[in-house]
């Protein structure tokens, strides 16, 4: 495989792409994009959609990484972050959430679907207590 600065080419098209239940969260699903293999593991991005039907049980936690970049494309997300309250995500929002924010995913539309990216592409997520 030919890499230029330590990254490969890749391409993840959505008619061959698959989702996954197993990733962080089990209301979600989760379709990688190819990204933590082609820069061996320093950044990776995925797919996120809703499982229609499951909720989000609202449990406050943080994530230890340096990057944590979201876009929204479809449906809407409510996430609230400790210190900035409430925030609605709708199809088209994008947000940055800095390293170790806590936070938690309050509840989403079954159709929601998001892109994700962080570098690293692993990380450890902690839980936190009710804020």
């Amino acid at each position: 495989m030919s890499t230029w600065k330590n990254q490969a080419f890749t391409i993840a098209h959505a008619d061959s792409g698959t989702f996954e239940g197993a990733g962080l969260r089990p209301f979600f699903e989760y379709r990688q994009l190819g990204i933590k293999e082609a820069t061996s593991g320093k950044y990776g991005a995925h797919v996120i959609r809703a499982v229609p039907g499951m909720e989000s049980p609202g449990t406050w936690h943080s994530h230890d990484l340096d990057f944590q970049m979201v876009y929204v494309t479809k449906g809407w997300v409510v996430f609230e972050y400790e210190g900035q309250g409430e925030h609605t995500l709708r199809s088209g929002s994008c947000f940055l959430q800095p390293p170790g924010i806590v936070h938690r995913e309050v509840r989403h539309s079954d159709d929601m679907e998001l892109i994700e990216i962080t570098s690293p592409a692993d990380f450890t997520t902690r839980e936190e207590g009710a804020k």
